[in-house]
Formats: structure tokens, sequence, C-alpha cells
């Protein structure tokens, strides 16, 4: 590799990230032999990546403005271990100009762009007139300092409504709103400028043109300090939900030659601003017209890296680390090429079901697909027992699948998603699969309204049970152990069931399945020893319909996994169990969620019920940003209540009815906790005049 004759790779890294990130950079740094120290806040403290590294330093409290955003803590602790160099993953510090000169400053390496282009990028108003300035296209808009609100609305009137408001120095889905009409716009605005202030530290805000049916198409760019600039093909993005990305693949169905104009175009971007590294140059592409224009470029690594890397066979960290250190790209623009179609699914905790709710919580139960580096490939930061924390990001893992073409790496990562078992928090897993099996998908021919316009078939929600997990359960609680620990521990509860006993056993329990929007029935169990090898089992379901089941035989068990026959029929059920619940997966991956009656009535004993449906209580912890109203306050349907912010974002919620507010139990600026009741309010008649 050609460099010059005093570049030698750094020895010592020092990862300011944490998370599936921080393991990401571990990983390929620890290949390459380069020494690695993980920072880590208060909650952090045994994560995956501070094991995964050398060496870890604290850093601070557990919210990231005291810890993964505090340059100075983390300038004294690369000093302290004599870090070379400093990689700061994505997100938090990744893009402040600061960080990077305060890296500078200190002697370290900052494995990013200089900090001008940092600059001159993350400004999307600046980046905008850089790029009209290199010939690259761009969308009309107000890209102006004033931010006087009732000038942006004259702008925006000025535009045509759709609009969208974006952060100046944005990214990630977060400090951006579509805002359809004037009436949407101050209540948008500065809904965008508290996001943008609380993640960016810059309320400062754009406004442009919404093209209504646009494609997110990013390029890869990578650049040397010697003026080598490459791209490295490019990533359609267009599956969002909040304006964040669900579904990646890679390569988008550009022809090549529009493909080799925008890649033109992005190498164009990264050289009008002397840009060193790593760096996506993101368009949108309006499918009706078929052209392009500049969004914004994002100075880091991306989320989405590993698709351009499985269909390029490139390394991009390595090559992050080989440039940082001062070395020549190893290859040229004619040396790429591409290679099959790769995917990835960001596995989220969050609600499909309800607006896509971020969740926290612990991971009672994780049970990943397998992965063999080439067609199968997971990047996570966790492990089962692991903690999503309210204070980061609800990411749980990216799932990446690489086939020879789409329709095979499709079908890869389907067979991937029904593999993956998640019990503890709310997850994302069955609306991707559901995703990937559309044939609208499949089709290839989606814009950024996907989810959107597809919400019904996505959100369709399995409500029949599946007969085997009752039978699995039955059998369950036939085996003398129930679902009690044995000797303090939560071993196989199938490890005293005995099938010698001349004897009937009757039960009842409640099952639903996890996804359901039905409540939990009750069904009734029936058990009889018919020999000494097998049982016959009879369930009766809350409708009366009956499920009868003869020659039950138990072939073998382990601690979450059991194996019987149904006559000649083999059966294999995977399930977690935990105090008085269990959860039994079915071929398809859904879950069936199962309370025994007694332990349900016992442990419901000890919980006082709250009667009232009137009440709004947050859904999990955060911060009451915005309280709209006060008690004895009449408001129309749809009319804002409140504001929450939890996990980095914004949610509003809004009255579902003509209501009064009879009752407000908190105060802006509060921190709630999750069950917390915010509001109390009535449904009421309202006259229009």
């Amino acid at each position: 590799m050609s460099s010059s004759p005093n570049v030698k790779l750094i020895s010592k890294l020092l990862i300011a990230n944490r998370g599936e990130i921080a393991c990401r950079v571990a990983r390929t740094a620890k290949k390459m032999g380069i020494e690695t120290i993980a920072i880590y806040s208060d909650i952090d403290r045994n994560s995956r990546h501070v094991e995964m590294c050398d060496r870890a330093y604290h850093v601070g409290p557990s919210p990231a403005s005291q810890s993964y955003l505090n340059s100075s803590k983390i300038m004294e602790i690369a000093k302290d271990c004599n870090a070379e160099a400093v990689h700061p993953g994505f997100g938090f510090l990744s893009e402040n100009a600061e960080f990077a000169d305060d890296c500078s400053k200190n002697g370290l390496i900052f494995i990013g762009p200089p900090s001008s282009a940092i600059r001159s990028m993350g400004s999307k108003s600046e980046s905008k007139k850089i790029m009209t300035k290199a010939n690259v296209p761009v969308v009309g808009g107000y890209f102006g300092e004033d931010q006087d609100k009732d000038l942006l609305m004259s702008e925006a009137k000025k535009i045509g409504f759709p609009v969208l408001i974006k952060a100046v120095s944005g990214g990630g889905g977060k400090g951006m709103r579509i805002v359809h009409s004037e009436e949407e716009f101050f209540d948008s605005l500065e809904s965008c400028k508290r996001e943008a202030l609380k993640s960016f530290k810059d309320d400062r805000v754009l406004v442009e043109k919404y093209i209504t049916k646009p494609r997110h198409i990013e390029f890869q760019i990578m650049g040397d300090k010697y003026s080598n600039y490459v791209y490295l093909f490019e990533r359609d993005c267009s599956i969002q939900r909040r304006h964040q990305k669900v579904i990646e693949e890679a390569p988008s169905n550009l022809s090549w030659d529009l493909r080799e104009k925008i890649g033109k175009s992005a190498v164009d971007a990264a050289r009008a601003v002397g840009y060193v590294n790593a760096g996506t140059v993101e368009f949108i592409f309006d499918t009706e017209t078929n052209q392009y224009y500049f969004m914004e470029m994002n100075t880091r690594l991306q989320v989405e890296h590993p698709i351009t890397e499985m269909i390029t066979q490139k390394d991009l960290v390595e090559l992050q680390l080989l440039v940082g250190s001062g070395f020549k790209l190893p290859f040229k623009q004619d040396d790429l090429k591409i290679h099959g179609h790769a995917i990835e699914a960001r596995i989220y905790s969050e609600d499909p079901y309800n607006k896509f709710l971020p969740g926290n919580g612990k991971l009672k139960y994780l049970r990943e697909p397998e992965t063999d580096g080439k067609t199968v490939r997971l990047d996570s930061g966790v492990r089962e027992g692991d903690e999503i924390s309210i204070f980061y990001d609800p990411m749980i893992a990216k799932l990446i699948t690489w086939g020879k073409d789409r329709q095979q790496a499709t079908n890869i990562m389907h067979a991937a998603l029904n593999n993956y078992r998640i019990v503890g928090l709310p997850n994302n897993v069955n609306f991707l699969k559901r995703l990937v099996e559309l044939k609208e998908f499949s089709d290839w021919d989606y814009d950024t309204s996907f989810i959107s316009q597809y919400e019904k078939k996505l959100l369709q929600r399995k409500e029949n049970l599946d007969e085997i997990s009752l039978l699995t359960t039955a059998l369950l609680k036939a085996g003398e152990t129930g679902l009690q620990p044995v000797n303090g521990n939560k071993a196989n509860p199938f490890q005293n069931f005995r099938v010698n006993h001349s004897l009937k056993k009757s039960f009842n329990f409640t099952a639903k399945l996890v996804q359901s929007q039905a409540q939990a029935g009750t069904y009734k169990a029936e058990v009889e020893y018919a020999s000494h090898e097998t049982v016959n089992v009879k369930i009766t379901g809350p409708d009366g319909k009956t499920h009868a089941f003869s020659d039950v035989r138990l072939v073998s068990s382990e601690e979450n996994k059991v194996k019987y026959t149904i006559g000649s029929r083999a059966v294999t059920k995977e399930f977690y169990q935990d105090d008085c619940k269990l959860w039994v997966f079915d071929n398809d991956g859904d879950v069936t969620e199962i309370e025994l009656e007694n332990e349900k009535k016992l442990a419901q004993s000890t919980v006082v019920k709250d009667e009232s449906k009137d009440k709004f209580k947050a859904p999990m912890p955060g911060t009451l940003i915005k309280l709209y109203v006060k008690e004895g306050d009449q408001i129309l349907k749809g009319a804002n209540i409140l504001t929450l912010e939890a996990m980095k974002m914004e949610h509003t919620v809004k009255a579902p009815a003509n209501v009064k507010i009879t009752k407000v139990y908190s105060k802006q600026g509060a921190f709630v906790d999750a069950g917390a009741t915010i509001v109390a309010f009535e449904e009421i008649k309202i006259e229009h005049a």
C-alpha cells in the first residue's frame, strides 16, 4: 500500500461511542492488531462493548450530555491511556467539528474528515450553497440565517405546501417535520427547533420543498489525504418511519448510466469541501421526474454501512483506519465491482402498532439467527439480560443478509427474521418479516411513503392462537414442576415430567398472541395419562371450541426447547418462562404469552387497579417538555395535549375526542415514570358557533 515513507498504522484507538458501533469498530481494530479503548457511562458499565475492548474507562453519568457528549472528559481519558487516535462511530460527537478540533489540539488523530468539512457539510443550509457552486443539483428552499418564525412561514408560503422543516445541523431523522398546511406550521416549527436543540445543540432550521414521491438514495464515498476519491456505489434507504430508516438495500435499481452520473456528483460534493475518510452523500430521487437532488452529506460512517461492505467486499472501518493513519486508498474507482445484493433490517425496541413508540427494559430472552459472515451477518451491541435504556437509541441490532441477487437476499432475510426471538421488550421483528413478505416490496417499486402506504397490510395482526403452542402449555403444566423454578434455578420445566401416572389433571390458563389486539382468553386443559409413555390432551377455548390431541409422547427437552410427538407427527417447540408467565414461539416466529390462572391471581392480588379509562399515562419514562392544556380547558378532537420526550425523540399526544381536562398531575419540564398519569379528561360535546 503506497503512502508517505513515514506513515505507520496507529497502534492504540479510543472508541468514543457505545453499543453496536463501538463493538463493530473494535472488531476490525483487533483484526488489524490495534489496541482498543472503550468508554462507558454508569448504565453501560457491564455492556458488551466494554467487554470487547482491551481497556475501558468511565466517562460519566448515564445521560449522553454528561458522558458520550462530554468532549473534555473524553480528551482527558485519551491522554490518560495514551491513545493515538479517536474513532467517533456514528451519532453523539461523530459530526461535531469542535470535537474534531479538540482531537487535533490534543495530538490525536480523528478518524473522520477535517473539521472544516464537518462544518461545511454539517450545516444543511451552508452545504446546499456549496453544492450549488459545485454544480450538484439541490432542492429549492430557504437556507438563510434569519430564523424569525414569521419569516420562515412567509418562505414556506412562497415555496408552497407541503414543505419540509429540517434542523440545519440535524441527522438520523431528528429535527425534521413534514408540514402539509399553514395551520400546522408553527407547532411543527417549535417542535422541530426544540428537538434539534436537544439533539444537536443548534435549533436553526431550513425550509425546503417536500417532494411527494421521493426515494432516498445515498452514495458511499471514501477519500484520502492525497485527493484520491472513489464512490463505493449506492444504498436505497427509502423504507422509513418517522424519517428514520428501517430497511436499507444495496445496490438500488438505478440504471448504470444514472448510477455513474450520481456517483460522480457524490465525489464532486466530497472534493468541493476537501473531504477525507468515509462519508455518505444523500440524494432525494424524484420518482416522477427521474431527477436527483443533493439532500445532505453525513460526515461519518453510516449505520447502514454493512450492506456496502457486503456488495463491495471491502471493510469500511479498516479503510477508515488506514486512511486516518495516512495511507493512500488501496484501489481506484475502476477496481470496484458490485457483487450480488445485500439487505439490512434494523431491529428496534419499538411498538409498530403504537406509532412505533420506542420501548425500554430488559432483554429477558434473546435468540439470534445463526450467522456465517457471508450470507447472514448480525451487528449487535447487546446480549441476553442487557437493558435497552431510555437514555439512548432503542436499536437492538442490525440484521444483514446477502444473496447472489435481490430475491435470494430477501429469502435469506425472511428466514433469519423467522429465527429471531425476543422476550421482554416490544420489538419490530414481526413487522419487518411482514414487510419483506409483501409483493410490493418484491416488486422493488417503492418510495419513502412505503410504510404509510401499506400500513394496513404491515400492521395486520394474527388473531388465531397456534394450537400446538396451547398443547405445549398443557404439557408444561402437566409436568410436576409447573412454571416454578427447580432448586432456585430456572431449570428445564419438563425435567420432572412423568407419564406413568394413572390419573387426570385439569387446569385453566390465559393465553394471547403478543402482537394481537384481542384480550387474553381463558383456556381449560385436561390431561389424561393414557399409558406409561403417552398422554391425551383436550383443550377448550373461550369460544367453546375444543382441540384434542391423542398419543402425545415426550421425546426430549432442554432449558428452552422441547421435542415431542403427536402420533407420527414430530414437534419441536421453543419457549421461555419467567415467574408466572410462559412464552411459546410458533413456526412463524409469532409468540403466545401464557399465564397460569392460579399464579396470575396471586400476582394480581397485590396490584391496585385503576378503573379510569379517561387518563393519559406515560407509556415510558421521559420528560414532559410541553403541556398545551390546563385544568378546565375544553379542546377539540385532534388538538395537542402534551409532548413527551423519550429516547431522543418527541411524542405528541392529541385529544382522542372533544374533551374537557379535569386534572393535570404533572408540570411542564418534569420527568415522568412509565405508567404515571399526566392528565385526566372527560369526553364532552362542544357546540360549534
